[in-house]
């Protein structure tokens, strides 16, 4: 059987560091050896994904990277971001699955729940998720939205922390479980490091939405599985040219600090 590969799409524009700490996510899941995943990170992106003015930056940024995947030879794009940014573009777009981890994340937790609630690490990010859970119907299945509020580092993410941040995740995520959750999502990738010591303490199934994607998107391979056109139709002119150029132009303009 032919190789498979998959493009990671990473949502800030981070050195070989940054991205190898987003790279080790596929550490807590298993695939197939017959599949490959290539993390790239964007050309430029908002600090932090706190306003409607950083979402559609996001949106833009990621579908930039992705635009071309299938051109370039992948087979399926992740997305890795519980924004979700860039996932209906880029479906409109591809004739590959694309995965993306809040959508996921919430569905998953439905089929072994009745409800979830999401445990995230900032509060300004509530906005993104009040955000999707509109869009995709599902507010009524979210018990709640809990957050220590930690500010994030996303180039580091929780390394160095682990024994200062781990507990306040573990006290927000029992409030979650006090609300009524038969389920919790984490809230971003940046926290992946502390699914395996959440999830060993916690009474509910505990969601880590980057290897979900992973394994998800080797299913939908394995089963032949796209995007429906019915969905997300295909544009009559993708202007990918205006695209890539006005990204250019924001990695010279911007001086991007995590």
């Amino acid at each position: 059987m032919a190789q498979k590969r998959v493009l990671v799409i990473v949502p800030f524009p981070l050195d070989d560091e940054g991205v190898a700490n987003r790279e080790a996510q596929l550490q807590s899941v298993q695939t197939g050896p017959d599949i490959v995943f290539d993390f790239k990170p964007v050309k430029a992106a908002p600090l932090l994904y706190e306003t409607y003015h950083d979402y559609l930056l996001a949106d833009m940024s990621i579908f930039e990277v992705g635009i071309s995947a299938q051109d370039d030879g992948y087979d399926a794009v992740c997305i890795d971001t519980m924004s979700d940014s860039g996932m209906n573009a880029l479906r409109s777009v591809l004739d590959i699955p694309v995965i993306s981890p809040a959508r996921a994340s919430y569905l998953t937790a439905l089929m072994f729940a009745g409800n979830f609630s999401i445990m995230t690490q900032w509060g300004p990010w509530k906005g993104l998720y009040t955000k999707n859970l509109r869009e995709y119907g599902l507010e009524s299945k979210c018990v709640s939205i809990r957050s220590p509020n930690i500010a994030p580092n996303v180039s580091s993410l929780l390394g160095g922390k682990e024994e200062d941040v781990f507990p306040k995740f573990l006290a927000a995520a029992m409030q979650c479980v006090e609300d009524g959750a038969e389920a919790i999502c984490l809230g971003s990738t940046t926290m992946h490091q502390s699914h395996a010591w959440l999830a060993e303490r916690l009474p509910v199934p505990l969601i880590n939405p980057g290897p979900l994607t992973y394994k998800l998107v080797e299913v939908a391979l394995s089963l032949g599985l796209t995007q429906s056109r019915r969905s997300y139709p295909k544009p009559e002119t993708c202007l990918s040219d205006m695209i890539h150029g006005m990204m250019d132009g924001g990695a010279r303009a911007l001086v991007w600090k995590p």
